[in-house]
């Protein structure tokens, strides 16, 4: 799987219709009949977009917000507060209102317009959805929570999905569930990094499950009845100082050279130190960022050391770069004499049978070390590896107990074979290859191949048990032979989950068990229905057995998903309609 990066605005200036949102000069005035929206492009499938227009559109529904007649709405719940919130002298901004014209048409605030909105609840996306006025417009505002009241900038109106865009100014009245007081850091709400520090991390974890759940509902295509009930998600034992890898940037030299100029060799130079750091929330510019708090100990020393390294050798660079910050760690068993010595620009962690040393790593070519409980794992320091090391013991211990049956019977066959598909380095095939006979991982990446391979020795596990081939995923089952009924898949795709191509191959092998792992559980929840519906040719399909969440990510809105799956047996029973 790919990672989400917390401290990138994973929109890229892009609001959910396409619209770049980091521009901020308001073109044209509004006149009082009804501003048209013009036609958008396409939402990506699985994206932030997607996700969010769902989430506008259920709020919609749930609420009956089209339906006139409706006695009761939002606006009604979200105005039902026993403090209003505090008016401004004078009519300032936070006491517009939309205003209805001849014809009865709402006219929203125009953009740049600084408004109060009474948040109602948090999107999958992080983002905060809330009401303004008389109108049944819904406002997404980031950093906000429910039951909020805060001051926010209209950015841009989206009147035919029946949302608006708008920057978070401030708190006017926090909600019950807002405490800053817990904000750990002084870039939150400017930087597009984290979502949550103002809640605490029950209310964060509670979110997180209706973020999988609302996936299911909204993105699998199955009937309820086919969706299990989603199980807590499981928390991450550190809730700061836990991301191993971070990736700040700063841009080029200001000024602009045309291309004949450059054949030429001409250059611009800085003129004083860039911004280094990470997108600010919505815009196309670089914060400047010198430490981040849910980076490990040793990722944040390599940060300051990594900020002043360029900040001398700013000659070197005639474009703008991107700073890798990869944890590595030696581990000393605390009878050997290296134990109780130092090392220079490492950060020591005494355990009772071993010492570790944590240092940062900035070359994307280096090798970086990690252990999970007795594993041991080396890559590349710029490849993929899960970025929270503290959750991955208790994670991959998950995935162990829920890998094989949970109640196998005396004549089902004993799965004996792992097919890890899309994976990496090894994680899945190396941490659960005791369970198995025979486990075979799968990856496109023949360099994350040779780490897997180097790992499975580092390991001391030999090849008739431990194997790994170079190879695309839809082309993985050309590759194994393994009997079906004896086997489980494990899945760990990119963001944007399974190609058709995949999904039809696993379908006709059709292994007794698969367990999918995913960042993206929109992307998940779609594949998930396509194995549980099949595909009409023959093929397995799956029952759900388990669905999960785990968070890698706390402060932020992204969360991890499990889903276990186990064939379905012919029956000649067909799927509810």
């Amino acid at each position: 799987m790919e990672p989400m990066e917390p401290p990138q605005d994973q929109s890229g200036g892009r609001g959910p219709r396409g619209q770049d949102t980091r521009k901020r000069q308001f073109q044209g005035g509004r006149g009082s009949k009804r501003q048209r929206t013009r036609k958008e492009k396409r939402v990506k499938e699985g994206s932030n977009d997607e996700v969010l227009l769902a989430d506008v559109q259920a709020l919609f529904a749930a609420q009956k917000l089209s339906n006139t007649g409706n006695s009761t709405t939002l606006k009604d719940k979200a105005n039902n507060t026993d403090d209003p919130a505090p008016q401004e002298p004078g009519g300032l901004a936070r006491g517009i209102e939309e205003t209805a014209t001849t014809d009865g048409v709402v006219t929203l605030p125009e953009p740049f317009t600084e408004i109060d909105v009474k948040v109602v609840e948090i999107s999958s996306t992080g983002d905060g959805l809330g009401l303004h006025g008389s109108s049944n417009q819904i406002y997404v505002v980031p950093f906000s929570a429910p039951g909020d009241i805060v001051r926010a900038k209209v950015v841009r109106h989206f009147e035919d999905e029946h949302y608006s865009q708008a920057d978070f100014v401030s708190v006017v009245q926090a909600g019950p569930l807002r405490d800053d007081n817990r904000i750990n850091c002084k870039y939150f709400s400017t930087c597009s990094g984290c979502q949550f520090q103002m809640l605490d991390y029950p209310t964060q974890l509670k979110h997180k499950k209706t973020i999988v759940e609302k996936a299911y509902k909204n993105f699998s295509q199955l009937p309820p009845e086919l969706v299990p009930i989603i199980e807590d998600t499981i928390g991450s034992p550190l809730q700061y100082g836990y991301r191993t890898k971070l990736t700040p940037h700063f841009d080029g030299p200001p000024g602009y050279i045309s291309k004949h100029d450059k054949m030429k060799g001409a250059r611009n130079y800085f003129t004083e130190v860039p911004n280094i750091g990470f997108m600010g929330k919505g815009l196309k510019r670089t914060l400047d960022i010198e430490d981040c708090p849910i980076g490990t100990d040793a990722v944040r020393m390599g940060m300051k050391s990594e900020r002043s390294r360029v900040a001398k050798e700013l000659d070197k660079y005639k474009k703008g770069a991107t700073i890798l910050l990869r944890e590595s760690t030696l581990r000393v068993q605390n009878d050997d004499e290296k134990a109780s010595k130092s090392i220079p620009d490492t950060i020591k962690v005494t355990g009772p049978n071993y010492t570790d040393f944590k240092s940062c790593i900035m070359d994307n070519n280096a090798t970086s070390t990690e252990y999970i409980n007795d594993f041991v794992f080396t890559n590349i320091a710029g490849s993929f590896f899960q970025n929270n090391n503290s959750i991955l013991p208790v994670f991959t211990q998950y995935i162990r107990e829920h890998i094989l049956s949970p109640a196998p019977f005396s004549i089902d066959p004993q799965i004996k074979y792992l097919i890890d598909a899309y994976s990496g380095s090894g994680l899945f095939t190396i941490t659960l290859s005791s369970l198995f006979t025979s486990s075979t991982g799968i990856d496109i990446s023949g360099a994350s191949i040779t780490s897997a391979r180097e790992n499975a020795i580092l390991n001391k596990l030999p090849t008739s048990q431990c194997t790994f081939i170079a190879a695309d995923a839809p082309e993985l089952f050309k590759s194994v032979t393994y009997p079906k009924d004896e086997t489980v898949v494990v899945i760990d795709p990119p963001r944007k989950g399974c190609d058709d191509i995949f999904l039809k191959q696993l379908l006709r092998f059709g292994p007794k068990r698969v367990v999918y792992v995913s960042c993206n559980v929109h992307t998940q929840a779609r594949d998930v229905g396509v194995l549980v519906r099949g595909m009409g040719d023959g093929g397995a399909r799956y029952k759900i057995e388990s669905l999960r969440g785990f968070d890698f990510f706390p402060q932020t809105g992204h969360v991890e998903g499990v889903a276990v799956l186990s064939r379905v047996e012919s029956s000649g029973a067909e799927l509810p309609p």
